[in-house]
């Protein structure tokens, strides 16, 4: 049986930090709209606050996280203990596209490691409740490392590649909702 919690607690937020891949969801609000789950690596993951966590996005073949979040802000986050004691915690709040651009680019950026190619945005969110499970039927597996595809591509394609392969297949969903993309020609985090 699942618990629910109004916060992240610094038992959860041990947790988070120690998981290597996470999950984010979202939807638009269009019955016929397709639902989004989207696996996450790369350490780009931080528990701002008890009710607040930010991730580093990297440019990647679809944006329907940011499509959903301009929409209508709903989003859920999981993850999955893959080794140790079983355990799935999910997160649902209320997020936004940070740009570049944004007033609060700055403040945090400094969040996350530097050198990462192909940033695109900042996903921050607003936590409204935390939720835990047993995790008994997820696998037990090992780490082995971070894939270094995502980076060599990023590098591969260069600023002014990565600007274009954004404004050419990151600035609709696959249901044709409008994206908001960086007015900006820098890709890499600081």
């Amino acid at each position: 049986m699942g618990k629910f919690y109004d916060h992240i607690n610094e038992h959860q937020r041990r947790f988070i930090e120690k998981q290597h891949v996470f999950f984010v969801a979202t939807a638009p609000l269009s019955a016929d709209g397709r639902v989004n789950v989207s696996p996450k690596g790369l350490d780009c993951f931080r528990v701002l606050g008890p009710n607040q966590v930010a991730y580093l996005d990297l440019i990647g073949s679809g944006n329907e996280t940011s499509a959903h979040l301009l929409e209508n802000g709903r989003i859920t986050f999981m993850f999955c203990a893959f080794d140790g004691p079983p355990n799935i915690l999910r997160l649902y709040g209320r997020g936004q596209v940070i740009l570049p651009e944004h007033d609060n680019w700055n403040a945090l950026i400094g969040h996350f490691p530097s050198g990462h190619a192909g940033v695109r945005q900042i996903i921050l969110a607003q936590i409204e409740q935390v939720q835990t499970s047993c995790g008994f039927g997820v696998p037990l597996m090992n780490y082995v490392g971070d894939r270094d595809h995502l980076q060599r591509w990023a590098e591969t394609k260069g600023e002014d590649g990565l600007a274009e392969y954004v404004r050419e297949k990151n600035a609709r969903s696959i249901d044709g909702l409008p994206t908001p993309i960086s007015l900006s020609t820098s890709r890499t985090s600081s």
